[in-house]
């Protein structure tokens, strides 16, 4: 992950992960294509109904130490980490990210496979969003780490 303006309140993507199959590691890449109505080309979800998901770098720096420490931000296995923008109850909101927009459909809702990853990860992850959003893709390009990201409208 990179944030080059420390400190700074900055939106942007911080990070992004592909996962090449079903229960495969996720794998971090600098840049990724999306498409309309599919996702991110190369991914296990491509196609599917949950296109992209989505974490706050916030959440995760607010996580209790214990668990801060003994995890990384691509064992939630999202897609996406964005920082700046909050996630929580946004149903229905057009994030942009770079030149691409994506039509947040619902939160991502923890499961049992974060506790795999961390004991008490998805208990953490509960509250207020705290797994994510996941959405459709509505344009199409390439999206890449540090692009700035804001809500459309």
């Amino acid at each position: 992950m990179t944030n080059p303006v420390q400190g700074a309140n900055v939106s942007q993507l911080e990070a992004i992960w592909i996962k090449h199959a079903h229960h495969e590691p996720m794998h971090a890449v600098q840049t990724a294509q999306i498409v309309a109505g599919e996702g991110i080309k190369g991914n296990a979800e491509y196609g599917a109904r949950r296109q992209v998901t989505i974490i706050e770098r916030e959440v995760f720096d607010g996580l209790p130490e214990s668990i801060r420490t003994s995890v990384k931000p691509s064992d939630r296995r999202a897609n996406l980490m964005v920082s700046g923008v909050p996630l929580v109850e946004t149903k229905g909101r057009v994030l942009q990210v770079g030149a691409c927009k994506i039509r947040i459909l619902g939160e991502t809702t923890p499961c049992s496979r974060m506790d795999e990853a961390c004991p008490g990860l998805m208990e953490a992850l509960v509250p207020n969003w705290g797994g994510g959003a996941w959405g459709e893709v509505l344009s199409d390009g390439e999206i890449a780490v540090g692009d700035p990201v804001s809500w459309v409208g």
